[in-house]
């Protein structure tokens, strides 16, 4: 079959989409490794790894409240604001942006 080293590690490693049979890549997010295909952009995770998603997710929201700014009075004269850039909604949203 496949020797030892890295020829063996490649066969091993590498993982096929169960959905469409695309190639998969893997990224690691944090402490989480998530692999997605190509393809049809599924993504295969294990339950320890979306655990840690889950965890950052609910740390990423805890701490939104701090990072918001207090709103200025508002009067006649002012101009408008520049226009805000767009915010994720949740930390796993962040993730998988193209």
């Amino acid at each position: 079959m496949w020797g030892h080293g890295a020829e063996y590690r490649q066969h091993v490693d590498a993982m096929t989409c169960p959905q469409c049979q695309g190639a998969m890549e893997t990224r690691t997010y944090g402490h989480a490794a998530v692999a997605r295909c190509v393809d049809c952009s599924g993504i295969f995770l294990t339950r320890a790894d979306l655990g840690a998603l889950v965890e950052a997710e609910t740390d990423w929201h805890a701490h939104q409240l701090a990072n918001t700014a207090a709103l200025p009075r508002i009067t006649a004269d002012m101009a408008s604001p520049p226009p805000l850039p767009q915010r994720s909604r949740a930390f796993v949203e962040t993730l998988f942006k193209a």
